[in-house]
């Protein structure tokens, strides 16, 4: 702004201050956005401090920095990359970040994806996950339980297994849990879910840098019917499943300690999830996950959900671009 003065109204405003770190230079800078109505030849520029006025785009900006990175200042160079993050998180209204702190810092790429199964990869109305419930009561009742026994074990100890070790319904052995949960477990996917082509299409979108896992607290053989009758079964990486987990409930940070491990991802921060339940993401957060609430309809009240430990949220997972357009190619290539 010192270099130079123009004739016609403009508009500057602070947006943030960021720290800037590196081997040769280690600074604090102050970023303003100036919005100029007027034209280029108007604006008169001090020679002592500008050499020449240009129009350029941030992309093109970038890139030439890209292309000859001696001729630019790095911090300025960070600089712009802050502002185009920080224009995105205004535009996906993102809840962490719309409103940057006097300490505004440039996010890391994701090193991997997290993405839950039911409810969340597909939404049928939870069809499905009623037939489970359904499910679980009748394997239940059949080892003994009284009606409704099951929900109650469920809300005591977190998991319906858990509370059928702990009442002696259940032996504690990887093969008597191993067979409680593929019983409860046996529905008929493909009488419920279809191909998606939509999702597919999205999934394949993405930057394939970015490896993709399944984060389930169901067990891997229902997980992969799900994924095939949607036919998506061959764009992930693996599945993450409850067996895996150690039998921990998804909430638990052991659960998503172990996801980290399966993924050989140790930074916290580089970890982004999607996934339809609260809880979940409560954890995601206190982890250091970046979160996202997929579905915004509470399934018992119908009301909105509001998760204030999710980054962002969306109606379903179609709806990705629209809050995190950095994980898509076409942004990339752009970019």
């Amino acid at each position: 702004d010192r270099g130079g003065t123009c004739t016609s109204k403009h508009v500057m405003k602070r947006l943030f201050t960021f720290p800037y770190e590196s081997e040769e230079l280690k600074c604090w800078g102050e970023f303003y956005e100036v919005v100029y109505t007027g034209e280029l030849k108007d604006v008169v520029i001090q020679t002592e401090e500008v050499q020449e006025l240009l129009s350029l785009s941030i992309s093109d900006i970038l890139q030439m920095s890209l292309t000859n990175p001696e001729e630019w200042m790095p911090d300025g160079v960070y600089a712009l990359c802050l502002y185009r993050q920080y224009t995105r998180d205004q535009e996906t209204k993102s809840r962490f970040h719309s409103n940057p702190t006097s300490r505004y810092q440039l996010r890391l790429k994701p090193l991997v994806l997290f993405f839950d199964c039911d409810d969340c990869l597909y939404f049928d109305n939870w069809t499905i996950v009623n037939a489970l419930i359904e499910r679980v009561e009748q394997v239940c009742i059949g080892r003994g339980l009284k009606p409704g026994e099951a929900y109650e074990l469920y809300k005591e100890y977190g998991t319906v297994l858990k509370g059928m070790i702990a009442k002696g319904y259940l032996e504690d052995t990887d093969q008597a849990k191993g067979d409680y949960l593929e019983a409860v477990h046996d529905i008929p996917i493909h009488d419920y879910l279809s191909t998606d082509l939509k999702l597919r299409k999205l999934l394949c979108s993405m930057d394939p840098t970015i490896p993709k896992y399944v984060f389930t607290a169901g067990i891997k053989s229902h997980a992969e019917r799900c994924l095939t009758a949607l036919g998506i079964q061959d764009l992930f990486v693996g599945i993450i499943d409850v067996k895996a987990c150690g039998y921990e409930s998804k909430n638990s940070r052991a659960a998503f300690q172990t996801a980290m491990r399966v993924s050989s991802v140790e930074d916290p921060r580089r970890c982004v999830f999607f996934d339809d339940c609260v809880k979940n993401l409560k954890t995601a957060n206190e982890m250091g996950w970046r979160g996202i609430l997929v579905g915004r309809k509470n399934r018992y009240t119908g009301g909105v959900i509001v998760c204030e430990d999710a980054e962002n949220d969306i109606n379903c997972i179609h709806d990705i671009p629209l809050v995190f357009p950095e994980l898509f190619k076409q942004h990339t290539m752009d970019e």
